[in-house]
């Protein structure tokens, strides 16, 4: 839950896991969902799933009214319940985009990297078409952000939270909220003080309701207070309360809530009140032992102890092991720390929590590599605290914390003040997601993250990473079937390079401007890349990147039906593989030049060559490899009309499998499960 009426994390009493009051309100979404919408009434059947809406202001418990909504309808929705959080405690509108890849990952759906807000909506709606879930919209600012999300399917609910209505959705269902009746909000105050204090001064406790205007985060914060003074009594929490000065910059609605937590605040000692404003801080409002550790620049024991204090008085909700600032106290927190602490110890309070995510995950990296690497260990002369005790607890830490640590990659970059550090903890980022996900599995969150580095470094003018950042984007653009979009960054890496004078850059932009316009079919841009990519190697003297690019133009030309240039650039990789010393590349490349013979009709060739090509496969030592050859040799052999041979070698290719089979079997190793095609070469016809 977030905005709780009653439960602050599950760590406050007797009131944990309770809910009281908003029965009235309760019973009427209830109906709301049977009732016959629009649609229904015109006679038609409805064209998207129903929305609830529960509005209120932040601290009037709309979302824990929601959630016990959910809980009492969610046996009808067998599909489960999917929940997201539309805006962050700070107020920033999370893009449609996040919340969309977010919803694909709980739905188990693959989200393509980089792909736009409305391809992503889309894909949201069509995985939820086929079922019958609950879609929870907490802290919704507008329509625009909850109608693209919105299920095409008539049997999924859609409980949506904001502050006021949402106007452009038809038919929506509005519950608004106030405070709490008396008889709820001194329930809800007895769970803290306990019954005894409540029943000697009943009057005292309407009057605490009265001063917190109903509003269950004031009454939280109220009974907090009080359960950890049991010396004081109810009338006592009400003298203070209207002790207190009024704030005249603020609304009438937020004053209840603004008093009580005046009353928590101002009893918390210096460090502790120090440590609760810079929480304000923490990215995406959530924050862990370490972060809070940072922040206020203690030990993590001292930061833990703080955290829970604050959950038990109601100023945080525990999530797991993670602690939630409320919403509704983060202008409260920020007022504070523009009025009680400098700029610059802001600055360096934000550096060092940032300074300790980029430890962390190094920490987090190094714990995958292997035992006797570098990294690991260098890992050794980290901090206790840093380290984790294994993989699996790194792996389950990064996949907890990567909502907050995608969030203080964003701060960084967006805060223009800490760009060294920004760019130090993006690339911490990239290498932990890849370390533990894989770069396949990490690539939209991966994506994120090279356009981040890309802002920083474009501001900075550091032309070399931004070529790095457009070939990553472009990469992962090319992998996702958006070759245009390559294509233009592509090109746009190529003028960083040239920009920074970076000769890597240069090639490696030149030779994916060539693979991109092979992708898109354009044989002759394709071949003019990959020479120039290819004079530049030369150049610089770099035989294996020369033979790989010889092949790359053998290629394209054979695609384009040019066999004589097709010919004499697989033959120059040939003896490029040949002045390296790479025998396997070696003869796959002999097996291209036996292709592009048979393509030109000269099969006697094509089978010499490809005997050639087997043997040097046999001298490789690669097993797998030989055998493809093998096959390929079979297929020749088979067209220019000598089956039984082919038979032959098909033979053999079958028993180098089998061996290979045996041999990774008897290791132990996964090998043998290998599909035996995974390395096969054939010959093939162009128009396959």
């Amino acid at each position: 839950m977030t905005e709780q009426a009653v439960d602050v994390g599950g760590r406050a009493g007797a009131s944990r896991g309770q809910f009281f009051g908003r029965q009235r309100e309760l019973k009427s979404l209830q109906a709301d969902i049977e009732r016959a919408g629009l649609d229904t009434i015109a006679g038609r059947k409805a064209a998207r799933a129903r929305v609830l809406l529960i509005a209120g202001r932040p601290g009037s418990g709309r979302s824990a009214l929601a959630e016990q909504l959910i809980a009492r309808v969610a046996d009808r929705y067998p599909d489960g319940v999917l929940r997201a959080r539309l805006t962050e405690p700070g107020g920033r509108r999370v893009p449609t985009e996040e919340t969309a890849r977010a919803l694909l990952d709980a739905l188990g759906v693959d989200s393509p990297a980089g792909a736009h807000q409305d391809e992503l909506s889309a894909l949201v709606r069509d995985a939820l078409t086929a079922r019958r879930a609950v879609l929870f919209l907490d802290d919704a600012v507008d329509a625009e952000q909850v109608d693209p999300l919105l299920p095409d399917a008539s049997e999924s609910l859609v409980v949506a939270v904001s502050g006021g209505p949402l106007t452009g959705i038809p038919d929506v269902r509005p519950c608004t909220l106030g405070g709490m009746d008396a008889k709820a909000a001194i329930e809800l105050l007895a769970g803290y003080t306990g019954s005894v204090r409540i029943t000697v001064d009943p009057q005292a406790a309407e009057s605490v309701a009265e001063e917190c205007g109903g509003l269950p985060a004031a009454l939280v914060l109220v009974g907090g207070w009080l359960a950890a003074r049991p010396k004081l009594s109810v009338a006592d929490a009400t003298k203070r309360l209207r002790a207190l000065p009024g704030d005249g910059d603020q609304p009438a609605a937020a004053r209840p809530l603004g008093r009580a937590f005046r009353l928590v605040y101002e009893a918390l000692p210096p460090g502790a009140a120090r440590t609760l404003r810079l929480l304000a801080l923490a990215p995406a409002g959530l924050a862990d032992a370490h972060t809070a550790s940072a922040l206020a620049g203690c030990s993590v024991p001292e930061a833990q102890s703080a955290l829970d204090g604050f959950v038990t008085l109601g100023l945080l909700h525990a999530d797991g092991a993670q602690y939630r600032v409320p919403g509704a106290l983060v202008p409260l927190l920020r007022a504070l720390i523009e009025t009680q602490d400098k700029p610059a110890e802001v600055e360096l309070a934000t550096a060092r929590m940032l300074e300790r995510t980029v430890r962390r995950l190094q920490s987090c990296r190094a714990i995958a590599e292997p035992e006797d690497s570098p990294i690991r260990t260098a890992l050794a002369g980290m901090p206790r605290a840093l380290r984790f005790p294994d993989a699996r607890a790194a792996e389950k830490w990064l996949r907890s914390r990567q909502p907050a640590l995608l969030a203080a990659a964003r701060v960084a970059v967006e805060d223009g003040g800490l760009d060294t550090l920004a760019r130090r903890l993006v690339a911490a980022l990239v290498r932990a997601l890849a370390a533990h996900r894989g770069t396949e599995a990490a690539a939209p969150e991966l994506y994120g993250l090279h356009q981040l580095v890309l802002g920083v470094a474009e501001r900075r003018g550091l032309h070399r990473e931004v070529a790095a950042a457009l070939l990553n984007l472009a990469d992962l653009d090319a992998r996702t079937g958006r070759t245009e979009d390559a294509l233009d960054r592509y090109r746009a890496a190529l003028d960083a390079g040239r920009a920074a004078n970076d000769p890597y850059a240069i090639g490696r932009a030149m030779e994916s401007v060539g693979g991109a316009h092979q992708e898109l079919g354009d044989w002759h841009r394709a071949a003019d890349w990959y020479g120039r990519a290819l004079v530049q190697r030369l150049a610089r003297g770099e035989r294996a990147d020369e033979a790989r690019l010889y092949g790359r133009l053998g290629t394209v030309h054979t695609y384009a039906g040019r066999y004589g240039e097709a010919l004499r650039s697989w033959r120059a990789a040939v003896a490029g593989y040949r002045k390296v010393a790479d025998l396997p590349a070696q003869a796959r490349a002999l097996s291209e030049v036996a292709r592009v013979q048979e393509y030109a009709g000269r099969p006697e060739e094509s089978l010499y060559t490809c005997r050639q090509a087997v043997e040097w496969a046999r001298r490789a030592g690669d097993v797998r490899l030989h055998a493809a050859l093998q096959l390929r040799l079979a297929d020749t052999l088979d067209r220019l009309g000598d089956p039984a041979a082919a038979r032959l070698h098909r033979s053999t290719a079958e028993r180098l499998l089998d061996e290979e089979d045996a041999h990774d079997a008897a290791r132990g190793g996964e090998a043998g499960a290998v599909e035996r095609s995974a390395y096969e070469i054939r010959s093939a016809s162009l128009e396959e």
